[in-house]
C-alpha cells in the first residue's frame, strides 16, 4: 500500500489542532509555535503532493478508497485533479501566514463584557478549519464532502464569535453584540444551504445508488444513468444554492460583510481566501460534473447573478467607511468574476476562474493582513480615523498599496491574468455580459485608490503621528505574499499547466467546446 499522502495532508493539521488545544494554559507561546510547526509540516506535504501530481496523467491522482459506512454506500474516497491540488496547496500556503499574523490576536485580555478565550483554542480552531478545507478539496465521495462542507462551519463560528475584532467604534459591549450577531448569521445562512444540499445529496443517491463521483461519471459515460431532466435540475439547484451561499453570490451574500468585519484580520483571510473557495470549487467539481445538462440550463440566470455580484459588490465597496467591510464587498465582486468564468462554459473562462480563486486568495490575504496590522495600531476600522500614514510608516503604506493594486488587477500582478482570462472567456460566448462586467474593473480602481488616498496620503492625522512601521514578524508575513503576486503576475505558467487539463475534463463533462472566432485570420 502506497503512503496515503492526501490523508496525511489533512491529518497533520487535525492532529496539530488536538496537540495545540492540549497545551497547558500557561504555555501560550509554546502553543503558538506548535501550531505554526504543524502548519508548516502540512505545507511540506501539500508541496510534495503538488510535485507528485502529473498534469497530463489521470484526472484524479493520489487516490485513496476505503469502505466506511457500507450499509449506505458511503466510502472514504480521496483524489485530486489539477484544480483540487492547486487549491489544497493554496490553503496549506496561507495558514502559516494566518497563524503568524494572528500571533497576538488571542492573547488573554480582560474586557467589561467577557474574558477572551484561551490562546490555544484560537490556533487549534484555525488548524481544524485547515484540515477540513483540505479534505474537502480531496473528497471524491459526495457524502464525505457534505460532512466536511458542514463541519467546517463550527470552528469558523467560534473564531468569529469568540475571537472577534477588538477594534469596534461602539465599545466593548457593542463589539461583543456585533460579533455574536455576525457569527450566528454566518452559521444560519450556511446551515440553511447545507440542509438543502443534504436533501439533494439524498436525492442523488436515490437516482444513482452511489455517492462516488467515479461511479456516477462511469454510469453517465455508459448511458446507464437513468435521471430525468426535471430531477437533474432540482438536484442541481439544491447543490448550487449551498455553494452560492458559501461562495458567496448575490443575493445570498449578506453574511460575508458582517463576518469579515467582526472577525480578526487573519480569521477574515481564513474565511474569504480559504473557506469560501470551497463553494466555487464545488461548482466545478460537483455541479458541472454531476449535472451537466442542468448546469447549461441554469447558465443564463447564474451569469446574471454573477454580473449583479460584480457591480453590486463594487458599488457598495466604493461607499464603505469601514476598511474591512470595504474589502469584504470587494471580495463579493471578485467572487462574481469567478462564478462568471465557471459558467461561461469556455476553457479560458474556467481556467481564469480557477486562477482567480488562487490569485484572489493571495491578494486578499496580503491586503487584509496589512489592513489588520494598520487597524491594530490605531484601534479603529474607520477610514476617517486615518490619514498621512505613508509619512510615518512608509513600508506599511507601500505594502498596503501593492495589495490594493493587486485587488484592482493591475497588469503585472497575479490577479490581472485571471481576470483577463475570465473576461475573454465570457466575451467569446456572452459578449454583452463580458462588456458589462468590465464596469467592475473601473469601480475596483475607484474603491482601492480612494481607500489608499484617504488612509495613506494627505496631512498626518494626529492619531497616527506616532504609528510604528511594520515589524520583522509582520514583514515576514507580507513579503512572501507580495513576491508571489509579482511572480505569478509575470509567469503564471506553473499554475496554468496544472489547471488546464482539469478544465478540459470539465468542458468535456458539459459537452462544450470553445466558440470559433467569427472572423477568420488572414492567410
Amino acid at each position: 500500500m502506497s503512503f496515503p499522502l492526501l490523508t496525511a495532508t489533512a491529518a497533520v493539521p487535525a492532529i496539530g489542532a488536538i496537540v495545540t488545544a492540549a497545551v497547558p494554559a500557561a504555555r501560550r507561546t509554546a502553543a503558538k509555535w506548535i501550531a505554526l510547526a504543524f502548519s508548516l509540516a502540512t505545507l511540506v506535504l501539500a508541496a510534495i503532493a503538488l510535485v507528485r501530481f502529473e498534469p497530463g496523467g489521470d484526472r484524479y491522482q493520489l487516490t485513496e478508497s476505503h469502505a466506511w459506512i457500507s450499509d449506505f454506500g458511503v466510502r472514504y474516497e480521496l483524489g485530486v485533479d489539477g484544480i483540487g491540488v492547486a487549491l489544497m496547496a493554496l490553503t496549506a500556503l496561507l495558514i502559516p501566514f494566518v497563524i503568524a499574523a494572528g500571533w497576538h490576536d488571542a492573547d488573554p485580555v480582560e474586557t467589561k463584557s467577557s474574558r477572551w478565550r484561551p490562546t490555544q483554542g484560537f490556533f487549534a480552531l484555525i488548524l481544524m478549519v485547515e484540515a477540513m478545507v483540505i479534505l474537502s478539496f480531496e473528497a471524491t465521495d459526495v457524502f464525505l464532502f457534505y460532512i466536511l462542507f458542514e463541519a467546517m462551519l463550527i470552528p469558523v463560528y467560534f473564531l468569529i464569535g469568540g475571537f472577534g475584532d477588538r477594534a469596534h467604534a461602539g465599545g466593548d459591549e457593542a463589539g461583543a453584540t456585533q460579533r455574536s450577531y455576525a457569527a450566528v448569521k454566518f452559521l444560519l445562512y450556511n446551515l440553511a444551504g447545507g440542509l438543502i444540499m443534504l436533501a439533494a445529496v439524498i436525492g442523488l443517491f436515490t437516482q444513482t445508488g452511489t455517492f462516488s463521483l467515479a461511479e456516477i461519471a462511469e454510469a453517465r459515460a455508459n448511458g446507464t444513468l437513468d435521471m430525468s431532466t426535471g430531477m437533474e435540475r432540482w438536484l442541481f439547484l439544491g447543490f448550487f444554492l449551498a455553494f452560492a451561499i458559501k461562495a458567496p453570490l448575490w443575493p445570498v451574500h449578506t453574511w460575508l460583510p458582517n463576518a469579515m468585519g467582526e472577525a480578526t484580520a487573519p480569521v477574515a483571510v481564513l474565511i474569504t481566501a480559504v473557506v469560501d473557495k470551497v463553494g466555487t470549487f464545488a461548482m466545478l467539481r460537483f455541479c458541472l460534473q454531476l449535472f451537466p445538462e442542468a448546469s447549461k440550463w441554469a447558465t443564463p440566470v447564474v451569469l446574471v447573478l454573477a454580473l449583479i455580484s460584480i457591480i453590486y459588490g463594487a458599488l457598495l465597496a466604493v461607499g464603505q467607511r469601514d476598511i474591512k467591510r470595504l474589502i469584504a464587498y470587494a471580495s463579493i465582486s471578485h467572487f462574481g468574476f469567478i462564478i462568471m468564468g465557471i459558467f461561461a462554459m469556455t476553457s479560458q473562462g474556467q481556467s481564469g476562474a480557477t486562477l482567480y480563486m488562487i490569485n484572489h486568495g493571495i491578494s486578499t490575504a496580503a491586503l487584509l493582513l496589512v489592513a489588520g496590522f494598520l487597524i491594530s495600531r490605531r484601534g479603529s476600522r474607520l477610514i476617517s480615523d486615518y490619514g498621512g500614514v505613508q509619512k510615518v510608516a512608509p513600508v506599511l503604506a507601500g505594502t498596503f498599496l501593492i495589495g490594493g493594486l493587486a485587488t484592482l488587477s493591475l497588469p503585472g500582478l497575479a490577479p490581472f491574468v485571471s481576470e483577463f482570462l475570465v473576461l475573454v472567456g465570457t466575451f467569446s460566448r456572452y459578449p454583452v455580459i463580458g462588456i458589462i462586467a468590465t464596469i467592475g474593473i473601473v469601480l475596483a480602481a475607484l474603491y482601492v485608490l480612494v481607500l489608499y488616498q484617504r488612509t495613506m496620503t494627505g496631512p498626518v492625522n494626529e492619531s497616527v503621528r506616532h504609528m510604528p512601521d511594520l515589524k520583522l514578524r509582520e514583514l515576514a508575513v507580507v513579503t512572501p505574499l507580495i513576491a508571489l503576486l509579482l511572480f505569478l503576475g509575470v509567469y503564471p505558467k506553473p499554475l496554468t499547466d496544472i489547471v488546464n487539463p482539469a478544465v478540459e475534463h470539465t468542458m468535456s463533462d458539459v459537452h462544450k467546446t470553445d466558440p470559433k472566432p467569427e472572423v477568420e485570420a488572414a492567410p
